[in-house]
This record gives C-alpha cells, structure tokens and sequence, in this order.
C-alpha cells in the first residue's frame, strides 16, 4: 500500500471537482465526508462543499495554495472500499487533520483501488497553517502506523525476526532483508554503521561489527530441501522466465529523486512455477543472480523454516534444477496474472486462451500461468456475481464490454465467465446456476443457427448470381421477366 501527496493548490479546491466528476461517471463513490457542519452532507453538490472549504481558508492570506490532497492506492482490489475508508480516517489523524473537515471518495477505475482525501490546510479553529514539514516523509509513517494498529503489522518484530537468520556472507543479508521489503543502505555519519529502511522511514540503524557471519555446517536441513526441489520439479514447472519492470518508482523524499534515471531503469526478475511453489507451500525463496539482461549465473535459497540462508550450489547446481528459457513478459502484466483464482489445469488453459485471443501482442505462455486457489472476498465476489448476471441479461457475450466481462467455452463445452477488471474467473453455472447458464446456452445455440441459415442463404444467392452470369440480383431479374410477360 502507498500514499502520495499531491501537490497543494489554490482556494478554488480543484481536487473537489475532479473527485465529483468521477463520482457523476460512476468511477468514484464519496464514503465518508467528516467535520462538516449539519447544513452540509453527502448531497450537498461541489460547490457548497468547495464554498465551506474556501470559507476556512480565506482568513490566512499568507497561504495561497491551501488545498491538501492525498492518495492512498493498494495493489489491486487487496483492500476494500470500507477498508481505504477506515485507513484514509485514520490516516488524517496522524497527519493532525483529524478534526479538519474532509472527504474521502473510493475509486476503483483503474487496476488498484484507491481512495481520495482532500481537505484545507488551514486549521478551522485557529487560522493557522498545519504543519506540513517533511510532508511526504510524514505521510508515508502515517500510514505504516495506521496499517500497524488495523491489521497488527509490526516492521520492527518482522525485522528483529530477519536479523536472527543464519547468514555467511553480507550479501545475503542484504538479499534477506530486500525480499522482505527492507533496504540497507550505508549511514552517512558513520562509516561502519547501516541504516535500514522499509517504504521510505527508516526502521533500525546497526553497526557492522555486530553482524554476525557463519558457515552452515552438518546441516540436515540441506538434504530434505534438496529432496522436496527433486520431487516438486517434476511436478510443477521448471522453466525460468525473464520479468521486466519499467515502472518509474515512486519514493516518499520528493519529485529530484523520483526523476533520477536510475528510477526508470528496467528491473529485472526470474521467475518461474517452480520457484512459486516453494514459497508458498514450504517458505522457500529462491533468488537468482544475475548482470544486466543476462542469464542468472548462480542463485540464493532462504528458507524461512529453519531460519536460514543458503547458497544455491550448496543444495543442487542451478541447471540441475531449472530450465532457462528466453522468453520475457512484463512485470505489471505478471502481477495482473498471478492475481487470477486459477484453481486447476482446465481453468488455466481457458484463460490462456482469452487472454492470448484478446491481445496477440501478449505472447503469454502456458508456463507464466500459476494455479492460485486464493479467493476473492466475499464482497467482491458478489459484485462480480451481479455483474455477469447483468452482463448475461442485456448484452451478447460474444462482444466485450467495457467492464471487462467475457463468456468462453472451453474444449469440453463448458461455460466459463472471466472478469479481466477484477482478475477472476469460474464456471458459470457457480455464478448463475445450472438453469440460467443452460437457458444461455440454448440462446447462443439459437443465435448461432439462425446465424448458419443466413449464412447458407447468401451463399446460395452468390451462387445463383455466378451462374445466371450477372452479378443482378436473381429476384429482380425475375420480377422483370413476369413484367415483360405481362406485357
């Protein structure tokens, strides 16, 4: 999850018209609306709210751009809208707004739900400015804070967790900690000590003497590892695929740092399903090296079980266990993938198939595709659920919508409903039951022969024109023949 400040502007509060045009679009719903006079509630249109805004702000001369908007976005639909909801309230709290009037309006037009937060930053009791010194900085320990109280995060246990693994080189300490969100850079008071930071705030400073390096000697451990790879590579896919970010990163200390090229560099990833796999049933990452665009030339394997860290070799030689290949994909589109409910095989090639229909350009492969039994929650599952329901009530399904929603037949004839916006897909018969999705069927059967007959029809006109050897219309020209009988 991240938050970003926006820039402040004027006594004319834009934020507020860009938030009610998206709410007129259906693209944006106003959930909370908080410290403002009774005359003034969720119906009041833009303009009293921009005037109640404006009205606090007026009396400080010395502010020209009194307007404070901030964005919160989660990845994807993790978080709900009830959920941004409560963050964004508790959010203003820390930023010391929370008795400052403010709206919050949830957006979900794009691929990660997102709230929008805009209030003055003129205090309504004292006429004075908020504080807004480091505002970006603060912004971002707000929100670790706010995530911390809600859902029990804790970075410093996490970190003090880290920090007691068995390592043997400094390297992979800094590959430990940088899998699990956290950066160690250099401090620059002192040589020998280490800040390290975790989205922006840093978390801890360590001195270098203290760390402590070990070789992992008559470990068992190695071998029961190296017996689940043996087993598990023969039955998920060991095929290691390049993964390309482009993304300009975002960073909590200002636009300069965000513009360094360094920030738009592409970053790049090997991935496969094997590796997927072992972190998700056993708690084993495997990362590789690798320079530049080249091929990994070794790997590290931390296992979270134990506590440990290991070099790759020390396990099983890298081309024993993995099949490299060429082939790229992007990374936003890698995350878009993963976040699919792909339950079995058969739901994992008729999704392959609609998303390689609808974009050639895609080029994904059977082996980018992972199954993911993870579900949706339950309130999005039954906007999904109305959603189809619509969709099959008033539209054909052989054409896409604009809310994403397509109807597939797989290989064995069964009807499958993908949801593209919302990453998801099922049968759909479990989403409208057995009766309706057969009545849906015998309407595309219905549809699909009166199609053939037409067809049939033109077919055999074409060639009764090739033959009269005219390209006429035949039943014209008969029409002219009873004419001329007449006659």
């Amino acid at each position: 999850m991240i938050v970003k400040m926006m820039k402040p502007a004027g006594n004319s509060f834009p934020a507020v018209n860009y938030n009610d045009k998206k709410i007129k679009k259906e693209e944006g719903e106003l959930t909370l609306m908080k410290n403002f006079p009774s005359f003034i509630d969720k119906d009041s249109n833009k303009h009293q709210v921009k005037n109640y805004l404006r009205a606090i702000s007026i009396g400080n001369k010395k502010v020209l751009k009194p307007q404070f908007h901030a964005m919160i976005s989660t990845k994807f639909r993790e978080h709900s809208k009830e959920e941004l909801t409560k963050i964004a309230e508790n959010f203003m709290v820390e930023m010391g707004y929370g008795k400052q009037p403010f709206t919050v309006v949830f957006h979900e037009d794009t691929d990660n739900n997102h709230v929008h937060i805009v209030s003055t930053r003129i205090d309504k009791s004292t006429g004075k400015k908020i504080n807004d010194s480091f505002e970006k900085l603060r912004s971002q320990e707000a929100l670790n804070k706010v995530l911390e109280n809600i859902y029990n995060l804790k970075p410093d246990e996490e970190l003090e967790k880290l920090l007691n693994y068995k390592v043997s080189t400094f390297s992979q300490l800094e590959i430990l900690l940088e899998r699990s969100g956290f950066v160690l850079i250099e401090n620059k008071k002192s040589e020998n000590d280490f800040d390290i930071i975790k989205n922006g705030v840093k978390q801890k400073t360590i001195n270098g003497n203290n760390l402590k390096f070990e070789k992992i000697k008559n470990d068992s451990r190695k071998n029961q590892i190296k017996a689940i790879l043996i087993k598990y590579k023969e039955l998920h896919s060991n095929k290691v695929f390049k993964v390309e970010d482009t993304r300009k990163s975002k960073s909590v200390f200002g636009d300069k740092r965000e513009n360094n090229i360094q920030d738009v560099k592409k970053k790049i990833e090997f991935e496969s399903e094997l590796q997927n796999t072992m972190r998700k049933q056993f708690g084993i990452e495997i990362v590789f090296h690798h320079k530049d665009h080249h091929q990994p030339f070794g790997y590290t394997l931390i296992d979270h079980k134990s506590g440990k860290v290991y070099k790759g070799s020390e396990i099983l030689a890298m081309n024993q266990l993995f099949e490299f290949t060429t082939e790229t994909i992007d990374k936003k589109l890698f995350e878009v993938l993963q976040d699919y409910n792909i339950s079995n095989q058969e739901v994992k090639s008729v999704l392959l198939n609609y998303l390689n229909t609808k974009s050639a350009k895609l080029k994904i492969s059977d082996f980018m595709l992972y199954e993911n039994r993870n579900r949706k929650d339950l309130e999005t599952y039954r906007k999904i659920q109305n959603e189809v329901i619509e969709f099959i009530k008033n539209t054909n399904a052989k054409v896409e919508r604009k809310d994403g929603i397509w109807i597939i037949k797989s290989e064995d004839g069964k009807l499958y409903a993908v949801h593209s916006q919302h990453h998801f897909i099922a049968e759909l018969s479990s989403l409208i039951g057995e009766k309706e999705t057969q009545k849906y069927a015998d309407s595309q059967k219905r549809e699909s022969g009166s199609s053939q007959i037409l067809e049939a029809v033109d077919e055999f006109l074409f060639e009764l024109m090739k033959t009269s050897g005219t390209a006429k219309d035949p039943g014209e020209s008969e029409l002219k023949r009873r004419k001329k009988k007449r006659k």
